[in-house]
């Protein structure tokens, strides 16, 4: 399994102009954004004592979760991800599912998950049937990603993060989100084995310093 290092600082507005000016000068928009973005809805899993959320957290070394997502409201391109972390190194592990994959999912008809093709899909079927995994809650949010080539790097500017509070029918354009309290903007950075001193360098903000926020926990700030 391979763990990508991850750097995560909260911004204000002024950041935000900062930053987009400068990643815009020095890396690529990633060629699955429209017009520079894209909108990301994920339905986050946790058990019923919120072990995912308590991991996360009291700041545990090595933890995981799962999640299922899709972008700018395609409900035809749908991902079930498990996201990895370890020593503030992070690893992401995706399998394709269909929509109506995904709502039986969320409906917790599960009985055609332990003979998927996919293994991550009966891996999540394990975690439901032995620590009662369950559809959460909904995270949704605005992102400016970029890449750039050598080390693999991928920035993105994440903002106006919203919850769904206790709606976990994330596939209904009904379900209503808010926004997730005082949220602030994050800047994510993701590379493999070095960071260019190019996106280094376009990245430092004074003040700054690398946070541990996360949006799933942000938007249980209501539940």
């Amino acid at each position: 399994m391979d763990y990508r290092h991850e750097w995560k600082h909260e911004l204000n507005a002024a950041d935000l102009v900062v930053l987009r000016q400068r990643l815009r000068a020095v890396m690529e928009p990633d060629p699955h954004a429209v017009d520079g973005k894209y909108r990301v809805r994920s339905l986050y899993f946790d058990t019923p004592s919120d072990r995912a959320l308590r991991e996360k957290v009291d700041g545990v070394d090595r933890r995981e979760k799962f999640r299922l997502r899709y972008y700018d409201g395609d409900t035809s391109v749908i991902h079930l991800e498990k996201k990895s972390k370890l020593a503030g190194l992070g690893n992401k592990q995706t399998a394709p599912l269909t929509a109506a994959e995904a709502q039986a999912i969320v409906d917790g008809r599960l009985d055609w998950m332990p003979s998927h093709p996919q293994g991550l899909v009966r891996e999540l079927y394990a975690r439901m049937d032995t620590q009662l995994l369950r559809p959460r809650t909904i995270v949704d949010y605005l992102r400016e990603p970029f890449v750039y080539a050598p080390g693999n790097v991928r920035v993105t500017l994440d903002y106006d993060i919203r919850t769904g509070l206790r709606c976990t029918d994330f596939l209904s354009p009904d379900c209503v989100t808010i926004p997730a309290g005082d949220a602030p903007i994050i800047l994510e950075v993701k590379w493999d084995a070095f960071l260019p001193d190019l996106i280094r360098d376009a990245v430092g903000l004074p003040g700054r310093r690398v946070t541990a926020f996360s949006k799933y926990a942000q938007c249980r700030i209501y539940g």
